[in-house]
């Protein structure tokens, strides 16, 4: 029970240190919390890796449904009321949780695979290539402003180029779709700017807890 509330004590706390000048402040980014940064994205990745695979078992199995979903939210109300020290059981739990709701959302991407496999590869690849450019920012960068300018170019040239290359294999779509889709991925992006941004200031006010922040964004 202290673990719930000491987890929305925290919440609220880190809500009421956050605004606008937050957002505009490029202080350096210490050695501390960049490390923090890397383990948000190291941590991120193994999720999304532990994601796909629960939805390949369901692909297989077909094991996805009402049971995995309430193991997901089994999985990540157990992270919550875990002790932050037993860092190693939270990871696994959060592991866990990524599985099964990959499998939960397994008979929607076997929908999709049925329709037109290119629109779960193009969905796939530009999240992927997305990440993967933050967190080569994240551990590449001493100051915010490189973070958020490295991040951005590279993501957005990336998933330009990917999705073009997709196009030419899979065949070309409607001119208001690419607009629709482009625009969709350039809002996507500066909400992870937003996001990187949040992780940073909560990482200087002392929130170091990535378990916790990925399990939010889930």
């Amino acid at each position: 029970m202290d673990a719930f509330t000491s987890f929305f004590d925290s919440q609220t706390s880190s809500r009421n240190r956050w605004n606008f000048e937050s957002l505009k402040n490029f202080r350096q980014i210490s050695p501390v919390v960049q490390n923090h940064l890397k383990l948000v994205y190291l941590t991120l990745c193994c999720t999304l890796i532990a994601s796909a695979a629960g939805a390949y078992l369901h692909i297989l199995w077909n094991i996805g449904g009402i049971v995995t979903l309430l193991g997901c939210v089994g999985c990540m109300i157990w992270v919550l009321a875990t002790p932050h020290y037993e860092e190693k059981k939270r990871v696994s739990l959060l592991m866990a949780a990524g599985l099964l709701q990959g499998a939960t959302l397994g008979p929607l991407i076997h929908l999709a695979i049925e329709i037109n496999p290119s629109v779960l590869i193009s969905a796939f690849g530009g999240t992927a290539l997305a990440f993967g450019c933050f967190s080569a920012a994240a551990m590449l960068a001493k100051r915010r402003e490189y973070l958020y300018l490295g991040g951005l170019v590279s993501s957005g040239l990336s998933m330009l180029l990917w999705l073009q290359f997709a196009s030419s294999i899979f065949g070309g779509t409607a001119a208001m779709y690419k607009f629709e889709l482009y625009f969709g991925l350039l809002i996507f992006v500066g909400y992870m700017v937003v996001d990187t941004q949040e992780m940073i200031e909560k990482a200087h006010n002392g929130d170091l807890d990535y378990t916790r922040l990925l399990l939010l964004r889930c």
